[in-house]
C-alpha cells in the first residue's frame, strides 16, 4: 500500500527541566501518570526511573504473575471482559449443537468441573499412555512423535507451515528443532551457572514426581535418564542467536535428501501419521545439523528411555487439565521454579485463558463488538499513515545509504500493508467438535483442529486476510513474508492508549509500537526480505556493510547492560528488537510532528509535546519481573527488558538530547560517535 504524504515541519517548544512541573496553559489532559514520576532521579541520568520510579517502588507483582507492567494490566482488563462474555454465553439458554455458543459454553464448563477431574484422574490419557507402552521400536515412537505434533506435546521435531521465504506466494513445510522441557539449551549446558544448575536439578525432581503420580515404577531412574537424553538433545540444538539468521535457516531439501541426511529415521511413517504424506515435494529444514544429530541420537538411545521421555512430555502437556495433584505439581515447577510465580491463577482465570486460546476468534468477534469503538480504528489508521510517511522521509534523508538502495527501500515501504483492530474475515470453527464434560478430549480436538487447519493450507493460495493474533491480544507484529504490520484491538486500549488525552502521549505509547513494527521490515533480518516477502538481497555491498557496522555498535551497547547481578544482555540475540526500538522511537517523534501539520503543540502539565511523547513511550514499557522470569528472558527472549528498551533506545535518539538537555557527564549521555541511528 503506497502512502503519499505532504511533509510538514512542526514548531515544538522545549521547556527546561526546571520548568517540568510549571502551571499548564492548556485544558487538554497530558496523559502522563504524574504520580509515578520520581523527582529524586534526574531524567538525564536514568529516564526510565525518573519517569516510572514511584511505580517501580510501590508496585508489587501479583502473586499469580511472573511479571507485571502496562501490557499485563491491559491484558488483565481484557481477560475480565472475556470472562464476562464467556460466562454470559455459558449461562444463556438453548445453544444448538455445533453452534459457537455451545462450543464456548461446554469448553468452559468442562474445565471448571474440578470434581469430575478428581474422579477421572489419568483416565482421559489412558489411550495415549497405552500407545507409549505398546511401542516396540523407534519406528513406533516416530509415528507417536507425529501424533504429538498434532496434539500439542513437545517432541524433538516440530513441524511448521508458513509462507516459503523464497517463494512467498506458496506455503511450505518447515521442520525445526524442539523437544526440550526447559526454556532453551543453556539450562542444560551452562554448568557454571548456579541458578541454572538448581533449576536443572528441580526439573529432574519434577519429572520424577509426574511419573510417580502416574504410577510409574523406578520414577527416579527414568527421570534421570530423561534429563540425560534432553541434555544430549540440547548439545545439538542451535543457539538462540544462530536461530535468528533467516538465510542460515532456509535449507530446501527434497524428501530424498531429507531421508539421506537422517539415516534410520522413518520419514514415510512420520509423514503418514502426521497427515503430510503426498502434500509436498520438498521441505525446509531449519537446522540441518540438528536433524542429522537427532537421527543418530534416536538410534543410540534405548527404547525404555525414549518411552520415559514421551511419558513425561505427555504428562507435562496435559497436567493442567488433570486432577489437582497433577495441576499443583506442574505449576510448582513451570510456574514457580521457572518463572517465580507464587500462586497459580484462579480456576476462572485459567478457564478463560483456555477458551481464549482455543476459540480465539469466536471470542474476538464478541470482544470487538463490545469493546472496540469504530473511531479508534480510524484514529490509529491515521497514525499509521503518519508513521509510513515519517519512514519515507527518513529513508530520503539518510546520510549513509546510496541512492540505489534508498530507491529499493522506498519500494518495499510502499508495498507495506497494515491491519488494525480485527480481521475482515472471521475463522470458521464448524469442523471443531466440543463435547460437554470431556475436557481432555476438547483440548486434544482443538489442537488437532488447529494443526489440520495449518496442513490444509498446503497447495492453496496464501490467505492474506489471515491474522496470526486474535483481536483481544495485547500485542502487535510484523510479518516479513506478507510485508505487513498488524495491531489487534486490545493493543489500542488503556493503559496503552488514552483516547481522551492530547495526541503526543499516544504517539509515544502506541506510536512506539507502530514505528517498532514498521522498523522490523528494515532490521538486520527483516531487511533481508524484499517488498514481496522473499529473501532477496536488495542492498549494495557498501550499504550492507555500513548497516552491519551500526549493528555491531548497538550489540556492544546492549552487551554492557545488566538486569541482574551476574547476567548481561546478549546484544546479538536482541539486535533485531533493539533496532526496531531504536528506529521506532525516532519515527514516533517524526510522525508526531507530521501530525501537527505545522502547528505548534501546547504545553500541558508543564511538559512540552516532545517530553510528553517520551513519557508516553516509557509508560507503555513500564514493567518488572521476578528473578527466574528475568533469567528466562535474558536467555531466550529477543526483547530486552523494559528498562533497557527505554533507556537503551533513548540514549541514541537525537531529539532526546535536546528535549531533556542531556550533556556530557550525564549517565544517559553517549558521545555522538557512539550513538546509533539506523533510519
Amino acid at each position: 500500500m503506497k502512502i503519499t504524504a505532504i511533509i510538514f515541519s512542526a514548531i515544538v517548544a522545549v521547556v527546561p527541566l526546571t520548568s517540568l512541573h510549571a502551571q499548564t496553559t492548556s485544558a487538554l489532559r497530558s496523559g502522563i501518570d504524574l504520580e509515578y514520576i520520581d523527582d529524586g532521579v534526574r531524567a538525564q541520568d536514568d529516564f526510565y526511573r525518573y519517569s516510572q520510579g514511584k511505580w517501580l517502588a510501590k508496585t508489587e507483582i501479583p502473586a499469580d504473575r511472573a511479571g507485571w507492567g502496562s501490557f499485563n494490566i491491559a491484558q488483565d482488563n481484557v481477560e475480565q471482559q472475556l470472562r464476562a462474555i464467556i460466562e454470559e454465553v455459558a449461562a444463556s439458554g438453548s445453544k444448538p449443537r455445533g453452534s459457537n455458543a455451545q462450543k464456548v459454553g461446554d469448553f468452559y464448563a468442562s474445565f471448571m468441573n474440578e470434581q469430575q477431574r478428581e474422579v477421572l484422574r489419568l483416565a482421559p490419557l489412558r489411550d495415549e499412555l497405552a500407545n507409549i507402552a505398546a511401542a516396540k521400536n523407534q519406528r513406533d515412537l516416530t509415528k507417536l512423535m507425529a501424533r504429538y505434533n498434532r496434539i500439542g506435546v513437545s517432541v524433538p521435531i516440530n513441524v511448521d507451515i508458513h509462507q516459503d521465504n523464497k517463494a512467498s506466494t506458496n506455503y511450505v513445510v518447515d521442520f525445526t528443532q524442539s523437544g526440550l522441557g526447559l526454556p532453551n539449551r543453556d539450562y542444560f549446558l551452562k554448568l557454571d551457572d548456579a541458578r541454572l544448575t538448581d533449576i536443572r536439578s528441580k526439573y529432574q525432581t519434577h519429572l520424577e514426581k509426574l511419573l510417580t503420580l502416574a504410577g510409574q515404577r523406578d520414577a527416579a531412574t527414568s527421570a534421570a535418564q530423561v534429563v540425560a537424553f534432553e541434555t544430549a538433545l540440547a548439545k545439538i540444538h542451535w543457539s538462540a542467536v544462530e536461530n535468528r539468521d533467516r538465510i542460515k535457516r532456509y535449507n530446501k531439501r527434497s524428501l530424498a535428501e531429507l531421508s539421506a541426511s537422517t539415516p534410520g529415521f522413518d520419514w514415510p511413517g512420520y509423514l503418514k501419521a502426521s497427515g503430510l504424506q503426498g502434500k509436498m515435494k520438498f521441505v525446509i529444514v531449519s537446522q540441518p545439523s540438528y536433524m542429522t544429530g537427532f537421527a543418530a541420537l534416536l538410534k543410540e538411545t534405548p527404547l525404555p528411555v525414549l518411552k520415559a521421555y514421551f511419558q513425561t512430555h505427555l504428562l507435562a502437556a496435559f497436567a493442567p487439565f488433570l486432577s489437582q495433584d497433577f495441576v499443583a505439581e506442574r505449576f510448582a515447577f513451570a510456574g514457580t521454579v521457572l518463572s517465580g510465580t507464587k500462586e497459580n491463577r484462579t480456576l476462572q482465570k485459567r478457564g478463560v485463558a483456555l477458551v481464549n486460546q482455543n476459540l480465539g476468534e469466536i471470542l474476538g468477534k464478541l470482544y470487538v463488538e463490545r469493546h472496540f469503538p469504530a473511531e479508534r480504528k480510524q484514529q490509529v489508521e491515521t497514525m499509521v499513515k503518519h508513521f509510513l510517511a515519517a519512514f519515507k522521509q527518513g529513508i530520503e534523508t539518510l546520510d549513509w545509504m546510496t541512492p540505489a538502495t534508498k530507491q529499493k527501500a522506498q519500494l518495499k515501504l510502499a508495498k507495506m500493508h497494515y491491519k488494525i483492530g480485527y480481521p475482515d474475515k472471521w475463522r470458521d470453527y464448524s469442523k471443531l467438535e466440543i463435547v460437554a464434560g470431556d475436557l481432555i478430549g476438547n483440548v486434544i480436538r482443538s489442537r488437532q483442529f488447529e494443526h489440520q487447519r495449518e496442513i490444509d493450507k498446503l497447495g492453496h493460495p496464501i490467505d492474506r486476510d489471515e491474522w496470526h493474533m486474535t483481536p483481544q491480544t495485547v500485542n502487535a507484529y510484523f510479518s516479513p513474508e506478507l510485508n505487513e504490520i498488524v495491531f489487534p484491538a486490545a493493543r489500542l486500549q488503556a493503559p496503552l492508549y488514552d483516547a481522551s488525552a492530547d495526541p503526543a502521549i499516544n504517539y509515544g505509547a502506541v506510536g512506539i509500537s507502530i514505528g517498532h513494527e514498521i522498523s522490523h521490515a528494515f532490521d538486520d533480518q527483516g531487511s533481508k526480505y524484499d517488498g514481496d516477502g522473499n529473501l532477496n538481497d536488495w542492498w549494495t555491498k557498501e550499504d550492507r556493510e555500513k548497516f552491519a557496522a551500526k549493528g555491531e555498535l548497538l550489540v556492544a551497547q546492549y552487551n554492557t547492560y545488566s538486569p541482574l547481578p551476574g547476567y548481561t544482555l546478549n546484544g546479538e540475540l536482541t539486535l533485531g528488537e533493539n533496532i526496531a526500538d531504536n528506529a521506532g522511537a525516532i519515527m514516533a517523534m517524526r510522525a508526531y510532528r507530521l501530525s501537527l501539520g505545522g502547528k505548534a503543540a501546547p504545553v500541558i502539565d508543564g511538559f512540552t509535546a516532545e517530553q510528553r511523547l517520551f513519557m508516553g513511550l516509557a509508560q507503555a514499557r513500564r514493567g518488572k519481573s521476578r528473578e527466574p522470569q528475568m533469567i528466562s528472558q535474558i536467555k531466550s527472549d529477543p526483547h530486552s527488558p523494559p528498562e533497557f528498551r527505554v533507556n537503551g533506545s533513548l540514549r541514541n535518539h537525537p531529539d532526546f538530547y535536546a528535549t531533556f538537555d542531556i550533556k556530557p557527564g550525564d549517565k544517559m549521555y553517549l558521545p555522538p560517535e557512539q550513538r546509533v541511528v539506523f533510519w
